[in-house]
């Protein structure tokens, strides 16, 4: 189980409910996970150098080996892009090909950023870096302007409801630090992502080889008075709709130590994924729909009162329930309506196509089970975010609607109002190879032409036609 280490228990003094103003005090020291992204060469892993560099959180050792790589290729300064692009192939052809994760803190913030490729052939590789992500920095070339590629990466972070954008118009020194070359990007970029639904986005000029407006402001641009991009990643609200949001806690362990001193112990250990649960609490136990209420949470060997994600707790119910990994324990006012029959978006990651009335497993929170793919009314291009139906298949990097039946039924909610659990994953069940990555409900794009024409399935003698 993977343990998570939460702020210090609302004390006393607070309001009548504990979380009450809580989250405010944690969004300055909370974790913060961002991604970069953007068109080829338009400097996303010089950014992530010069944010390492200049918030000093490079190594001396990292640094000279830096400086002797960029030696040894003839550059007479540290290219602060090896610091992130570590394979081979990267740094012979100086692009991003992986996802490249980096940990870095500075007094008021911790981070985990990932740089991710502007290629369209890895834009699987850009949706697993964003898909955890609370912010993405999208990059644009202050000379070539919003781009098809910077559409597609604005398109995924809103398909994937990441809650904040980011706009940082790179190579304003090329540019002549001219304001008129930024307001005009960052006018049409603007118009753009809200129009997808991105709530919230932040234009800033920036020069990431330079180092303007990334940790230090510019001296060349006096005319732009926001944040740098340090700046704004260290203030930004993260923590704000923790008690919001819907308490979800899947079950990953039950604890029964049956011990002299434990006799009777019976916990339900996990993570929680989002909300706040409360001791005397109502919840419901899902799929089975069983009722109890929150007797007691343990959380770091100590008995509290209230948790919220993504604290990991053991939580002990007034009542002896059958419950089992891969469980949802949620309040009973409002808990998710469990079905076998899920609709969603998804992003095709595999090099084998997902087909039509393929067997495959499906992972939502600690819970997997059986299911088919029964129909793909649509895949999305990204491009103009125009549909075309009935593809029949979908084939690495794409992104389309897909229409899958469970053997099993899933309490997932809807992604739009719940990342966490309203995600999940499509395996290969021949050899755990990750398929697609799943966003339950509907995309940005919902609405498109498409058919539902898939045949019916004939029973085998292994139990996949439910």
């Amino acid at each position: 189980m993977t343990s998570t280490t939460g702020p210090a228990q609302p004390s006393a003094s607070d309001a009548s409910d504990p979380f009450t103003g809580f989250a405010e005090r944690l969004s300055a020291t909370t974790l913060l996970r961002f991604a970069t992204a953007g068109s080829v060469d338009d400097g996303k892993s010089t950014l992530v150098g010069r944010l390492l560099h200049d918030s000093k959180s490079v190594l001396t050792d990292q640094l000279e080996a830096v400086e002797h790589a960029s030696r040894s290729r003839g550059q007479d300064a540290p290219d602060l892009a090896l610091l992130t692009d570590g394979l081979r192939a990267e740094r012979e052809q100086g692009i991003t090909i992986d996802v490249a994760y980096r940990y870095f803190a500075t007094p008021r913030r911790r981070f985990i950023l990932a740089d991710t490729p502007g290629h369209v052939q890895y834009t699987r590789n850009m949706v697993t870096g964003a898909s955890t992500a609370e912010l993405a920095v999208v990059l644009v070339d202050a000379r070539n302007g919003v781009v098809e590629q910077t559409r597609r990466h604005a398109a995924v972070a809103a398909l994937l409801r990441v809650p904040h954008v980011v706009l940082a118009v790179n190579k304003m020194d090329l540019a002549g630090y001219a304001e008129p070359v930024f307001a005009a990007i960052a006018e049409e970029f603007t118009a753009y992502a809200a129009s997808l639904g991105v709530r919230e986005i932040t234009a800033i000029p920036i020069s990431a080889l330079a180092g303007d407006n990334v940790v230090e402001p510019s001296a060349h641009m006096d005319w732009y008075g926001g944040p740098t991009v340090l700046e704004h990643l260290e203030t930004v609200p993260v923590s704000s709709d923790l008690a919001s949001s819907p308490a979800r806690f899947p079950v990953q362990y039950v604890i029964r130590p049956q011990t002299a001193e434990h006799p009777d112990y019976r916990g339900y250990a996990g993570q929680i994924a989002s909300g706040v649960l409360r001791v005397g609490e109502a919840v419901t136990v899902l799929p089975s729909g069983r009722t109890s209420t929150i007797e007691g949470i343990d959380a770091l060997g100590e008995s509290v009162d209230i948790a919220w994600a993504p604290q990991s707790v053991t939580v002990r119910l007034a009542d002896d329930i059958d419950i089992s990994r891969g469980d949802l324990i949620a309040p009973s006012t409002g808990a998710p309506a469990t079905t076998q029959d899920v609709t969603a978006t998804v992003c095709h990651v595999a090099d084998a196509p997902l087909v039509v009335g393929q067997r495959v497993l499906l992972k939502h929170t600690t819970r997997t089970v059986k299911a088919i793919v029964k129909d793909i009314p649509s895949r999305l291009t990204l491009d103009d975010l125009s549909q075309h139906p009935d593809p029949g298949k979908l084939v690495a990097n794409d992104i389309g609607r897909v229409r899958v039946r469970t053997a099993e039924p899933l309490a997932l909610d809807a992604y739009a109002d719940s990342r966490g659990t309203g995600s999940f994953l499509l395996i290969d069940p021949a050899d755990g190879t990750t398929l697609s990555a799943g966003m339950a409900g509907d995309a940005f794009a919902e609405g498109a032409a498409g058919t539902a024409a898939a045949a019916a399935m004939a029973s085998d003698d292994e139990g996949w036609d439910f």
